[in-house]
């Protein structure tokens, strides 16, 4: 009588013998930020230059399908993002007629920081002309920017923008912002808001971050930019 047998799935593979670019979509399927190319050499056990080299043959297969998403690089990393000609369908599925958008004070106050960068809440609300201590806040509840030491000279807390803001611009570094010169007003502009007596913050006062400075004015911060964003 033959003994009986049963077939058993076979064991995981190695690492190193799976297929290089299905093992690389696999875990950027899961990540939640840009994933390096070191981190990725490291976990698929692969060199760094075969990494590179396979993550840019997959975005190029990507364009050339016009796939619904692409690979990008982004904040020193790769990611998958759904494709721009497609974000009407994205929009629809995912907002569903919400909108989580940043308010007007809040962009304002986060393009600031991040050409000013390292620059500290008193500089900022000297550039917006009006208190932003509540709008700052919101931008570090939301990670798109983080304290990075204190001015040596007053001891403020200083802010810079983070990785985090960098994904979600789509930029992979701070150099990649445009240049503001197009978008700057007219010296003569500027001239003429000065003369009719447009209030400003001092750039040397107190800034709010430091232990026994004066408390920010009632009433001079934007208001409901935590409700509304």
């Amino acid at each position: 009588m033959s003994e009986r047998t049963t077939d058993l799935p076979a064991g995981p593979r190695a690492v190193a013998d799976l297929d290089l670019k299905p093992a690389l979509e696999a875990v950027l399927m899961v990540v939640d930020e840009p994933a390096t190319e070191e981190h990725l050499a490291r976990i698929l056990e692969r060199p760094r230059r075969q990494i590179a080299d396979a993550l840019r043959e997959l975005a190029d297969e990507y364009t050339v399908q016009g796939r619904g998403f692409e690979l990008r690089h982004v904040a020193n990393g790769w990611r998958f993002y759904t494709r721009a000609a497609f974000a009407p369908a994205v929009e629809r599925f995912v907002l569903d007629g919400q909108q989580a958008r940043l308010t007007q004070a809040a962009l304002e106050t986060l393009a600031v920081v991040a050409y000013r960068q390292p620059v500290s809440r008193s500089r900022v609300s000297a550039v917006r002309g009006v208190n932003c201590d509540g709008v700052m806040r919101t931008l570090l509840q939301r990670g798109l920017i983080e304290e990075a030491g204190t001015e040596p000279e007053t001891g403020a807390i200083l802010y810079t923008t983070t990785n985090y803001f960098l994904e979600r611009m789509g930029l992979r570094g701070l150099d990649e912002l445009p240049e503001l010169a197009p978008f700057l007003p007219e010296a003569e502009a500027i001239e003429a808001e000065t003369q009719e007596g447009v209030p400003s913050f001092d750039p040397d006062a107190p800034d709010d971050d430091v232990p026994g400075s004066r408390p920010a004015t009632p009433g001079t911060d934007d208001e409901d930019d935590q409700t509304e964003l």
